[in-house]
């Protein structure tokens, strides 16, 4: 190219000069390389690393009708981002996933009833070809809202109402549920509380559903509700000493929420698993972080993120939705 070419930026007429192909396959590449021999697409990714080329992102969103982002919506207070170890693996994968189709995420928080109407307006204006939607609760306008609008969606866990209208990766949490309680039982436990979720959620009511299949209804002194945090955890296990202080053990449906319940039941005195024995669910970092090492329900987050971008992909491309239900795993170790 020459010194006064070379001060401007470089255009396709550029690259097609470079690689001696015409501008339409030089476009032809730049938008999926359909219909161009192997030797002109080598020809022409050579020019654009040659020539230094970028793709003029506004300019192709005119002629695609695609912005090549999606929005990464978390339904949740901002804090639980950073609290919660799930959420950063999940964004990490969804990030990585989409990298390698050149996509960009951008993350939007919707931790409250305006967030997610505000949010729902924002990325239904064409800023984004579709949401991977994560940590949901039932009742909210967002789902509606994206669908009026006919923006594909996946969510992370199932929907729910909304199993039959939009795409899901979900871990099998009732299954989980009945690994852990059965385990609980065969190590000679009778008196087995659970700490659920937000019973507006698919977790909530999933592993709850588990637990009871296992123990029909039981007592209801041995259920509480926690919100996956940690303080919650602690608080529900204080509600289930005072109501049930006979229990031997408690399954905690979330891991967060089970070092909560550690830090309560050694305040009451109670040691682990001599005591009372402790389960999780998530097999997460905080699993491990201090003693004792818990057992825990594992979910492979890392594929549930690679999955939620396959899935959306294809919802972007043809419009196809789809259910995938992974296996969970159960991961014995010191508190159980």
């Amino acid at each position: 190219m020459s010194s006064s070419s070379a001060s401007r930026r470089p255009t396709m007429e550029d690259v097609a000069d470079v690689a001696g192909v015409s501008r339409g396959t030089v476009s032809r590449v730049l938008n999926g390389g359909h219909y161009v021999s192997p030797d002109a697409l080598a020809a022409v990714q050579r020019a654009i690393r040659k020539t230094g080329y970028v793709v003029n992102q506004h300019a192709r969103s005119l002629v695609t009708q695609r912005s090549d982002s999606v929005a990464f919506i978390l339904s949740d207070p901002q804090d639980r981002l950073f609290e919660d170890p799930n959420f950063a693996i999940l964004l990490k994968g969804c990030t990585q996933a989409l990298a390698e189709r050149g996509i960009t995420l951008v993350l939007t928080i919707a931790g409250t009833l305006e967030d997610r109407k505000r949010v729902g307006r924002w990325v239904t204006a064409g800023h984004v070809d579709g949401v991977l939607l994560v940590s949901e609760h039932a009742g909210s306008p967002l789902i509606d809202e994206l669908r009026s609008r006919g923006l594909p969606i996946v969510a992370a866990g199932r929907p729910i109402g909304y199993e039959r209208d939009i795409s899901y990766v979900a871990a099998d949490d009732r299954d989980g549920a009945r690994q852990m309680v059965t385990y609980l039982r065969s190590r000679g436990h009778q008196r087995i509380g659970i700490i659920t979720g937000p019973i507006d959620t698919p977790g909530g009511v999933d592993r709850l559903a588990g637990y009871h299949d296992v123990l029909g209804d039981g007592d209801p002194r041995l259920v509480a509700t926690g919100d996956y945090t940690e303080d919650s955890g602690a608080r529900a296990m204080d509600e289930l000493l005072l109501r049930a202080p006979d229990l031997d053990a408690v399954f905690v449906c979330s891991d967060l929420m089970a070092r909560g319940a550690i830090t309560a039941l050694r305040r009451a005195g109670k040691r682990i698993p001599e005591d009372v024995a402790v389960g999780g669910f998530d097999d997460s970092k905080v699993a491990v972080s201090a003693p004792p090492l818990l057992t825990t329900i594992r979910q492979d987050f890392v594929r549930v993120s690679t999955e939620m971008v396959r899935l959306l992909h294809d919802g972007i491309t043809s419009g196809d939705r789809a259910a995938v239900i992974l296996p969970t795993e159960l991961v014995v170790r010191d508190s159980a």
